[in-house]
């Protein structure tokens, strides 16, 4: 008997190493419902032939529970035992023994103490439990005569209770030992049926294993009734409660903190800012003096876009468009800040508005006229080389603008004058763009009619007479002038 026992209890001890060694098993709680237990079994009989003075010695079993959790307080479970039990009579039952082997199998309720008044993951969790079910028993009993023996199987009812106290490693293993008082239907499993049913200490003491994988909606491995971040994103960090961890404690979690061993603040995604400029210590290159985000969180006194330790000219007036050192900018290098030189790219005098002086070859051709027709609108041939001249100035003074100025005689009504004036300034304009005048734009035209003569004619006389005069009025003139725009447009 003993060593049938002896191998029961290796078998069992050896499937608690290797359910241990399962990452895959929690410790049983709201999250895992179903809880498997293995555990050593120790029998004690209380019967007729110990009488009322106590139990018998200890023999060993094992048994094998399937728990269900039922709510914060209650568990239930399907518990199977197997063990033995022997005894030897003194006294008046002096010369009988017995030898059984005896299982069983009963549904129980557990009463926890742990998730109704201690936290369900608490160390020590204390329990009461009661079981009802049925027992099978095998005896070989020998009376106190010597002579009878009993040889017997039967099958009957058997009830226990006990409690109990689980001890909870971690999230994988419990341990737990516990006490039930278990009676059967039957008084004779000593040999004697002449008193009151037997009845049995039974000591239970193993492991305790969770079948399935807690619920965790994010995959954080914190189960969602502990998770105090159940939307954390997907491969993230999470601490005890799973949050995502936070290693500097400034409020941005690691995955979004751009400076995780510096505590900083959320708008910059976790990084400091010791002067408050709303930039980013780790991009200011003036981390202790607040600036502007064009100056790389650098000061700039005149706001010209140039921090003070690169500006040679702090105190530019607003507006005021600088160079790199921070001093107005003058593109052709003539002292005339390009902001107030009409000619920002050709190098001229101050009183100029920073554009060069005609010279004077130019200013004698500009007084030269373009002749007309009369009541014609047409360049003649022999003007050309005059315009080809006026193309090439152009381009000697490319910031300048050229007022062309059209003209008539008197011969006709002033509207019509006035529109075959400003259509001869625009055939001018036309022949010094098909001869590629760059920027066109600043080819100006205005018709005057016949208010602007050059010769006074005589109305009063014939046209024959007035020709000459008449044909010096039938012409187009030029003006020379900078950018600004200040012609003479009278």
């Amino acid at each position: 008997m003993r060593t049938r026992i002896t191998k029961l209890s290796t078998i069992a001890l050896v499937l608690t190493l290797l359910l241990s060694a399962s990452t895959a098993l929690q410790a049983q709680s709201s999250d895992q419902k179903t809880n498997l237990q293995i555990y050593g079994s120790a029998l004690q009989y209380k019967g007729d032939i110990t009488g009322d003075d106590g139990f018998s010695k200890i023999e060993w079993g094992g048994g094998l529970s399937l728990n269900r959790y039922l709510s914060r307080s209650f568990d239930g479970g399907l518990h199977l035992t197997y063990g033995s039990t022997e005894e030897t009579g003194e006294g008046p039952f002096a010369g009988s023994r017995f030898d059984a082997q005896m299982g069983t199998a009963m549904l129980g309720l557990r009463l926890k103490m742990y998730g109704s008044i201690l936290k369900e993951d608490a160390f020590i969790g204390p329990y009461l439990q009661i079981a009802g079910g049925g027992a099978w028993a095998k005896t070989d009993a020998v009376r106190a005569d010597g002579t009878s023996q009993v040889d017997d199987k039967f099958f009957t009812a058997a009830a226990r209770g006990g409690a109990g106290i689980r001890l909870r490693f971690s999230d994988a293993v419990s341990a737990f030992v516990e006490t039930n008082y278990m009676i059967i239907g039957q008084d004779k499993i000593d040999g004697y049926d002449v008193g009151d049913n037997d009845r049995f200490l039974m000591h239970n003491f193993g492991l305790g294993f969770n079948l399935g994988k807690a619920k965790d909606t994010d995959m954080d491995g914190v189960p969602d009734r502990r998770d105090k971040c159940p939307d954390t994103p997907t491969g993230v960090q999470v601490d005890k409660d799973g949050c995502p961890i936070d290693t500097d404690g400034d409020g941005v979690a690691d995955y979004q903190d751009e400076c995780p061993t510096e505590a900083g603040v959320a708008n910059l995604n976790g990084c400091p800012d010791r002067d408050g400029d709303g930039i980013a210590d780790k991009n200011d290159e003036c981390p202790d003096e607040a600036g502007t985000t064009a100056t790389n969180g650098c000061p700039d006194s005149d706001g010209d876009g140039v921090a003070d330790k690169n500006d040679k000219c702090p105190d530019t007036p607003a507006g005021q468009q600088v160079g790199p050192d921070g001093c107005a900018t003058d593109s052709d290098g003539d002292g005339v800040a390009d902001d107030k030189d009409a000619c920002p790219n050709t190098p001229g005098p101050g009183t100029a508005n920073g554009c060069p002086e005609l010279d004077a070859a130019t200013k004698k051709l500009l007084e030269e006229k373009v002749r007309f027709e009369f009541d014609r609108a047409r360049v003649q041939e022999g003007y050309k080389q005059l315009l080809d001249s006026i193309v090439t100035v152009l381009g000697k003074y490319p910031d300048h603008v050229l007022l062309i100025k059209g003209h008539a005689d008197y011969i006709g009504s002033e509207e019509y004058n006035q529109a075959l004036s400003e259509r001869r300034a625009q055939a001018v304009k036309d022949y010094l763009i098909e001869r590629g005048v760059q920027n066109p734009d600043r080819l100006v035209t205005r018709g005057y009619g016949e208010s602007q003569p050059l010769v006074k004619v005589n109305t009063r006389l014939s046209r024959s007479r007035t020709e000459s005069a008449r044909a010096r009025n039938r012409r187009v003139g030029f003006e020379m002038n900078t950018p600004d725009m200040q012609l003479n447009l009278d």
